[in-house]
């Protein structure tokens, strides 16, 4: 029962001209926030998530609410009047209208008339409508899931363990090709049960992709840096790269220097409309960790090459 100081509007943080959209998404809010298989052990939480759907079973009827605005915290008795017929005896208002009254009482004026009379209010409903508390929508839930970055680029399927009730349960989840952290995958009717036969919540999954020890993602573009000889970056070759559309040849032009960028075109990362970024190799030289004599002798040679400074152009 509703109490004079619970204001069913400010309970669920809305304003009295709030939609029925507005009201549900506040509920399912505050619902999540306020469950007690979250807060097990604290009693006024539980306290407040009962006010939530006491709040919610009458803003969320339009009957209710209409009552609930013409009446205020009188509009349960005004309703389970309605219900039962309104008069002592079991005679209901039409009975008395009609002189079926214990005293054959006649009124000839109108029915909201007199329920301004009973109640002082002043607005006007339908009679004869009985109470009746509509399925209430379970609780939606939230969780994480890291997928590999792999999977984020091409998409693919992943598991994640999720707790409904006391129950843990594997739920496989669709990656969508393309997905970057921070977005989050719905799924529907996967969280909290309805508590009286209504819908079940929805899943909120939060992702976050995982680093790659080689690849990085910025925006639909994919960059790479590939480990190359000094006689392939020297003399030219062409060397396996890996990219998400399979193995692929690339093709290292001669006289190239660590940090030189190869564009290849639609090897990035695909959209929604199936359009893909593209792929930037940088290069790296790698030399070997130990030399010999004739090695340094020979890169000896090769820097007696250098006709001008490479850090001449090097300024802060």
């Amino acid at each position: 029962m509703q109490t004079m100081a619970q204001d069913y509007y400010k309970t669920l943080d809305v304003s009295r001209t709030a939609s029925a959209e507005e009201i549900q998404k506040a509920h399912r809010r505050l619902a999540r926030k306020y469950h007690p298989d979250l807060n097990p052990d604290d009693k006024a939480t539980q306290n407040k998530f009962k006010e939530i759907q006491q709040a919610y079973d009458c803003l969320n009827d339009p009957e209710k609410r209409k009552l609930y605005d013409q009446f205020g915290d009188q509009y349960e008795n005004v309703a389970a009047g309605r219900a039962a017929g309104g008069a002592p005896g079991g005679s209901s208002f039409e009975d008395i209208f009609q002189g079926g009254g214990p005293e054959g009482f006649q009124f000839g004026g109108d029915l909201g008339d007199l329920f301004k009379q009973f109640t002082g209010g002043g607005g006007h409903s339908r009679a004869g409508r009985g109470r009746s508390r509509g399925p209430v929508s379970g609780a939606d839930l939230s969780a994480e899931l890291t997928v590999p970055f792999n999977t984020a680029v091409l998409g693919g399927q992943a598991t994640i363990n999720v707790r409904r009730g006391s129950t843990p349960e594997n739920l496989q989840v669709k990656i969508p090709a393309g997905v970057e952290s921070g977005k989050k995958i719905r799924l529907r009717g996967q969280g909290e049960p309805s508590p009286n036969g209504g819908t079940s919540g929805d899943l909120l999954i939060s992702i976050t992709v995982a680093s790659h020890p080689y690849f990085k993602r910025n925006c639909q573009n994919l960059e790479v840096r590939l480990p190359v000889t000094l006689g392939e970056a020297a003399m030219g070759a062409k060397v396996d790269l890996p990219t998400p559309g399979g193995t692929m040849s690339l093709k290292i032009p001669p006289g190239s220097s660590s940090g030189k960028r190869l564009r290849v075109k639609g090897q990035g990362v695909r959209d929604a409309s199936g359009g893909a970024g593209d792929l930037f190799v940088e290069l790296q030289i790698k030399l070997p960790e130990q030399l010999d004599d004739e090695s340094r002798q020979a890169i000896e040679r090769i820097e007696r090459l250098y006709t001008e400074q490479p850090r001449a152009g090097l300024i802060w």
